[in-house]
């Protein structure tokens, strides 16, 4: 099998050279040749692969390639002159280059670029015609909002990357590009604000890139484990979303932003523990109401983690701390269910974990019916049964309703693991299993890093300019400055308004 490496073997005639890429690519049904007559007495060929080319953009450059130069141009003896000429004359295609290397032109051609060879010259041209089939720009489904733009990221990196120019336009937003998989070939862009984001978190970023070693790269979440700092921590130390807004307003607080192409979902570093309790609409309703919304995530985190774990407590060590008709009452409940506290529940959050991941697996028209009934269906038959109680219902079900509250899916998924957990020490040792599990939940989140940026950054360590945005949002004019976590050079984000300096003078 001939190398892919070297150079074009056009010594022996245009036929071999195109035998010589058909072998390479194991004559693939998507590989097509075309031969072409030209207007210079010379045999010429055009290769591309099919389905990622548009073909209305190839027709044109081909048109453009065949009248850019005259018969009369041309400059005998000098076949590679001829090239450069029409090189110079092909205006439709978004990129024209002159390549004499075998794996060059691999590389373009399964980038979506087309190649011309032209019978005597020892380079080739190839012209960026990427197109094909693709994913319109949607609604984004996994981050919704009352109010906002409707549009999230597809599959197409350069359409990411149209939606992100359209909201900042600065040329300060600089864009590098890295291929990663030895195989896959994946195009990864690394998006930042250049004199707002920290140099050196930029070079950082980089250098974790560059240090991935592996065959594909397929969506975001590859490059997220191989990048991010605590790989067996449950909780995201990088931020996804497919959102061009959030990625926008992120860039404009100096994170860097990391698109992959072939998947919408892109990647924020560095991500703090209060972002995931953040949502896009904040910014766009008053500060109360952003507040009030905010401050109900919170608390439902708290319920999510910790209602069946304190259900378990105070039902099996601690009943002294309820009120008695309150204990008659769940004692009632309680007589004729076989199990204890511990073993109730979990049977009936692992029935809900089941449902709601068969929820996600099923067919959109059914699943969310099924879902519903199934729960309900379940819920009162176990009840009806006397397998579990009434109120272990009522906790299972707030709880599962308060996770999905949480605006950040895997910072949510991470919550319902360390609730097993919970539940387990509150089932051995009460209330004081239950502070033990805190207090080492505490410390592990202070001492997590998300690109050497402290994880608990605003709260631990404490940073009074950030209690702007972090469990409460103040009005626009007041967030002069931008968070002071990112190392950036350039701190100011606007200029105090008359009435806050007016105010600010009065006081």
């Amino acid at each position: 099998m001939p190398s892919s490496t070297g150079k074009i073997p056009m010594k022996d005639g245009l036929e071999a050279a195109i035998d010589t890429f058909r072998t390479i690519l194991g004559d693939s049904q998507d590989f097509i040749t075309k031969q072409l007559e030209t207007p210079w007495n010379r045999n010429a060929a055009l290769l591309y692969m099919n389905g990622i080319t548009d073909r209305q953009l190839l027709q044109q450059s081909v048109q453009e390639i065949m009248d850019g130069v005259q018969p009369s141009e041309e400059s005998s003896g000098k076949p590679d002159t001829l090239l450069v000429n029409i090189s110079k004359k092909i205006h439709t295609a978004g990129d024209v280059k002159l390549d004499h290397t075998m794996e060059g032109l691999l590389s373009n051609l399964l980038c979506g670029y087309g190649v011309f060879l032209l019978e005597g010259c020892n380079e080739a041209l190839a012209f960026h015609v990427e197109g094909g089939e693709g994913r319109a720009v949607e609604e984004p489904t996994s981050q919704g909002v009352t109010r906002g733009p409707m549009e999230g990221f597809n599959e197409s990196l350069a359409t990411n990357l149209s939606m992100i120019r359209r909201r900042i336009k600065d040329p300060r937003l600089w864009a590098k590009g890295r291929k990663i998989g030895k195989i896959t070939q994946t195009n990864v862009v690394v998006l930042y604000i250049h004199e707002l984001a920290c140099p050196e978190l930029v070079e950082e970023v980089f250098r974790r890139l560059d240090k991935i070693d592996t065959d594909s790269i397929l969506e975001s979440g590859y490059i997220e484990e191989f990048i991010q700092d605590e790989p067996y921590s449950p909780f995201p130390t990088l931020y996804n979303t497919e959102r061009p807004d959030v990625i926008a307003a992120s860039l404009m607080e100096g994170k860097i932003a990391i698109l992959v192409d072939g998947t919408p979902f892109a990647l924020l570093a560095p991500a703090l523990f209060v972002q995931f309790f953040q949502s896009p609409e904040d910014y766009y309703q008053r500060a109360d109401i952003s507040t009030l919304l905010r401050l109900i995530r919170f608390l439902a985190f708290l319920i999510t983690m910790l209602a069946p774990s304190f259900y378990i407590a105070i039902t099996t060590f601690h009943q002294e701390m309820l009120p008695t008709s309150l204990l008659v009452s769940l004692a009632a409940q309680r007589e004729g269910v076989p199990f204890p506290a511990f073993i109730e529940a979990m049977l009936m959050e692992i029935t809900f974990e089941i449902l709601r991941e068969a929820a996600v697996r099923m067919p959109k028209t059914v699943g969310q019916a099924i879902s519903i009934v199934g729960t309900l269906v379940i819920g009162q038959a176990a009840v009806d049964a006397g397998i579990v109680s009434a109120a272990m219902v009522i906790i299972v079900s707030i709880t599962a309703v308060s996770s999905f509250v949480i605006p950040a899916i895997n910072l949510s998924i991470a919550i319902r693991m360390i609730r097993f957990l919970l539940m387990g020490l509150a089932a051995t040792f009460g209330l004081f299993g239950m502070m033990t599990g805190l207090i080492v939940l505490i410390l592990h989140l202070t001492g997590l890093r998300t690109f050497g940026v402290p994880y608990m950054t605003s709260v631990a360590p404490f940073v009074f300019e950030n209690q702007k945005d972090t469990l409460f949002r103040i009005p626009w004019r007041g967030m002069v400055l931008r968070p002071k976590y990112s190392g950036g050079k350039n701190l100011k984000r606007q200029q105090k308004s008359p009435q806050r300096k007016q105010e600010e003078g009065t006081s």
